[in-house]
């Protein structure tokens, strides 16, 4: 039996969602991590490492939000792998499914949701305008991720514990596959998602199965601690 940790990255810089002209510093380049998104890879890191003695493999996106919470995670751990990176395990292209949010749209959170719910409604359905727009098509997204996903499976043999750090849409979109979710529905899940949060899947002869979902205890306290949703 073998083991994937799938970890969503931590907290972004606006530019990682296409969101240009704001004040908010960008430690570690555009697109990368925050400092808060620094903490929460390491604090992710200290959870896998109560968990499992070693990890046999770990692979992120290209994104630099993913790559840079892969290598926050793996300082916990003595003996890390050598970073792997797939670029299947992108996001989607945020800026061509939102059009040109703003800075304030973004901070205020429920109007950048709405814009994305409906961009993302057009591109799931394949609208003629959004097809005519270029890009790539749900339908390639959807296999894309499938196909970085057998490549994970593939790794997580048995005895071994693999991590995979991706994005919300992306990891949601792998565990829709796996729970029959309709397309229309999955974008769901990842609403909820929380930064750095993890879920664990086991492989083993009958599949791969899901035994928890957006794992960030290790992110909370009473006081509201680092959690943070995008």
């Amino acid at each position: 039996m073998g083991v994937i940790y799938l970890v969503r990255h931590g907290q972004a810089d606006p530019n990682a969602y296409g969101i240009h002209g704001t004040d908010d510093p960008a430690p570690n380049g555009p697109g990368g991590l925050t400092d808060t998104g620094v903490m929460q890879a390491r604090l992710t890191g200290a959870l896998l490492a109560s968990l499992t003695d070693k990890v046999t493999a770990a692979v992120s996106g290209d994104l630099p939000r993913q790559s840079q919470t892969l290598a926050g995670v793996l300082t916990a751990f003595d003996a890390a792998p050598t970073p792997e990176v797939d670029p299947d395990w992108n996001e989607y292209a945020l800026p061509a499914l939102v059009g040109s949010a703003s800075a304030e749209e973004y901070r205020d959170g429920r109007s950048y949701q709405q814009r994305l719910d409906a961009g993302l409604a057009e591109w799931i359905a394949d609208t003629a305008e959004h097809h005519e727009a270029g890009g790539e098509t749900y339908r390639d997204f959807d296999a894309r991720i499938s196909a970085a996903a057998d490549r994970a499976v593939a790794l997580a043999g048995s005895g071994q514990t693999v991590v995979v750090v991706s994005s919300a849409g992306s990891i949601t979109r792998w565990l829709g596959q796996l729970w029959d979710i309709p397309a229309q529905t999955w974008p769901l899940l990842s609403r909820t998602m929380v930064n750095a949060s993890v879920s664990k899947l086991i492989v083993g002869r009958s599949g791969v199965s899901v035994v928890s979902f957006n794992e960030h205890a290790h992110l909370a306290d009473r006081d509201g601690g680092v959690a943070t949703f995008r």
